[in-house]
């Protein structure tokens, strides 16, 4: 089993550009451009029909991924130096015009091989941007002034003032696979979502279908949104997207999916998002880090169709662990980072308390199926090891067509509206009076939200734990004025080394009042 690495280095490798000046990239009476095809030349006659068109023509031949030899000065870069090449941002698309949204582009080289091709779609024409050497600032790279001019990109990223009216933010980066990330206003980039997952967390290679190409829609003066396709390819399955982006203090994206199978896999993860966790408050063991919490979200939450709403709190385990949350017609599924505390995380650098949570909303009928966890061992935080997607519950067959439709929301508080109780921390230590005695452990679960907040203190607020092994002591339940809420104490004697699953949640008479806690403790 594999899992990319790639996205921990797209929030490093899309930030900062160097200022060196230069002709734009659409200077003079010629734009550069590549001659549309006849197919697409006439007024409006590009539509999403024409890249849906392209996955079917693809999913009925053999995969060929368009991976030409890089020259050795490309093909042959480390980290460090394929981020010291530059995009120049004097080139930015649209930038001379003064439109609201710019683009601007990856080189190939490093881990990225594979060629991206980019379009831009104006008044329904489709025109292939080209491969330009003074598009780059190269850094300390020796190259050479002349390059191929087939090299082709590696990917893209689109630039809109979500901070400040005069300055352009990058909001979002399509790099390396089916990879994607979108920030919103006032954060960092985290949390990276994909166009599919497939095989995930199996003994079996990982297979990672690539965006091979985009077409982007030249934006109007006063234009609040960004239209993209994006044409996937892999050896199992090809597909079609779109993106409808709307930046903002949420990052909103309208995506519609049109997917071909070629073959057959053993999962289909739809709508997947890839996190990091290293450690949080619930890391039962040591690790030798001044930081109180390392991660870039710290749980996921499911909204599965009869109503109830999970939250499940993430580890690094010490061996792989695979969750499965029954979802038939999932209202929603995401991974947050709910803890914005900067004392939670002390690390001036990486600034955690402001990664991005993200939240899936399908759209339509998905059917019966599971949204399922992947938490993978890591000894570091560069390294991401959280996965969540949707997995239907009968596999597609080679010839089979997928149609979805889902609303992916980046931001700081996805669930800002929720009046009800949401879990905001969940600690554990030993239990028991016997205190070099570690095989009991002691939970300790605070949920606050609107609602609480409005109960008074004195309110008999109960809990309903259970636990799928071993023996649970009472369910202690106490008013917290710190978090305006209340906190939740239990103890667990496990049977031996078995797993235990728990699920928690609090009540007052036959009233519901929080989402249910679910937690899976496995003795390491």
């Amino acid at each position: 089993m594999t899992l990319a690495r790639l996205p921990r280095l797209l929030g490093i490798l899309a930030l900062g550009s160097t200022l060196v000046s230069g002709a734009p990239l659409w200077a003079g009476d010629s734009p550069g451009l590549v001659e549309p095809s006849p197919s697409e030349g006439a007024p409006g006659a590009f539509t999403f029909a024409a890249v849906v068109r392209r996955a079917q023509e693809l999913a009925a031949a053999d995969y060929q991924p368009d991976r030409p030899a890089l020259p050795d000065y490309l093909a042959d870069l480390d980290y460090d130096k394929y981020r010291d090449i530059r995009f120049e941002r004097t080139e930015s698309l649209w930038k001379q015009e003064g439109l609201p949204f710019q683009m601007q582009f990856f080189p190939r080289g490093f881990l990225f091989k594979d060629r991206v091709t980019v379009n831009i779609v104006d008044n329904g024409v489709s025109q292939t941007v080209p491969f330009r050497h003074d598009l780059f600032d190269y850094g300390k790279n020796p190259v050479p002034e002349e390059m191929p001019s087939d090299l082709g990109f590696a990917g893209l990223r689109l630039l809109y003032p979500i901070n400040k009216d005069d300055v352009f933010d990058e909001v979002v980066v399509f790099l390396g696979a089916s990879y994607f990330r979108g920030v919103s206003k006032g954060l960092n980039y985290g949390i990276t979502a994909r166009g599919l997952a497939i095989d995930t967390g199996l003994p079996t290679k990982e297979e990672f279908p690539i965006f091979r190409e985009f077409w982007v829609f030249k934006p109007a003066a006063d234009a609040v949104d960004i239209t993209v396709f994006a044409l996937l390819d892999s050896e199992s399955v090809t597909g079609a997207y779109s993106f409808v982006i709307r930046p903002g203090i949420e990052t909103v994206m309208d995506v519609k999916a049109r997917l071909f199978m070629r073959q057959s896999v053993q999962k289909l993860g739809i709508a997947p998002l890839t996190s990091m966790f290293f450690h949080g408050e619930n890391t039962d063991r040591f690790l030798d880090d001044f930081r109180p919490e390392v991660h870039d979200s710290d749980g996921l939450l499911v909204e599965n169709g009869t109503g109830e709403r999970i939250w499940r709190p993430l580890v690094n385990p010490r061996g792989l662990r695979v969750s499965d949350f029954v979802a038939q017609n999932p209202h929603a599924f995401g991974l947050f980072q709910r803890d914005r505390d900067f004392t939670r995380y002390e690390d001036l650098e990486a600034h955690y308390q402001n990664r991005p949570s993200a939240l899936v909303e399908p759209i339509g009928d998905w059917g019966q199926g599971v949204v399922e966890l992947v938490e993978i061992p890591s000894d570091a935080e560069r390294y991401d090891n959280i996965v969540a997607y949707w997995m239907p519950e009968r596999q597609p067959q080679p010839g089979d067509e997928l149609k979805l439709e889902y609303r992916l929301r980046f931001g700081q508080d996805p669930e800002a509206g929720l009046l009800g109780g949401r879990a905001i921390s969940t600690r554990i230590g030993a239990a028991g009076t016997d205190i070099l005695d570690s095989s009991q452990r002691k939970f300790v679960v605070d949920f606050a939200g609107k609602s609480l907040a409005q109960l008074p203190a004195e309110t008999k607020v109960a809990a309903v734990v259970t636990s799928s092994s071993g023996e649970l002591s009472k369910p202690v339940v106490q008013w917290n004025p710190h978090t305006q809420g209340w906190r939740l104490f239990f103890e667990l004697k496990p049977d031996g080394n078995r797993p235990a699953d728990l699920r928690a949640f609090l009540r007052h008479d036959n009233d519901v009042l929080s989402e249910t806690w679910s937690y899976r403790w496995v003795r390491e």
